[in-house]
């Protein structure tokens, strides 16, 4: 995908958030998390992570009601994406629009591993 093409896409996906995305935006916009900075639909490879943050690369995903009937697809992109050396967490929408602080515990811990 063009370099264009591929600015216009994540600029789609981030005015079109779901009330997860914007929760755990919320949460990590500002550099919340150890001063580190988070950036939303980040083109890593052939894919747009959710939440990325470059400093440490740790991704994000959110995964809706959908994700139960393409688990191989997200095994297969939580690969691809480990392969290019980031390191992937994955919440469900649920756990998220329940829970977004406990997400943001489980989201710092593991930031102070990746430090550590």
């Amino acid at each position: 995908m063009k370099s264009r093409t591929r600015i216009a896409r994540a600029r789609s996906l981030r005015s079109t958030s779901t009330d997860a995305e914007r929760a755990v935006w919320a949460a990590l916009r500002g550099r919340r998390f150890e001063g580190l900075k988070f950036r939303r639909q980040v083109p890593i490879d052939r894919y747009f992570a959710d939440f990325a943050c470059v400093a440490v690369k740790l991704i994000v995903e959110l995964d809706g009601g959908q994700h139960a009937e393409q688990v191989a697809y997200d095994e297969e992109r939580s690969r691809v994406l480990s392969l290019c050396g980031w390191r992937v967490m994955r919440f469900g929408n649920n756990d998220v629009l329940e829970n977004i602080d406990g997400v943001a515990r489980a989201i710092f811990e593991e930031i102070k591993i990746i430090r550590s």
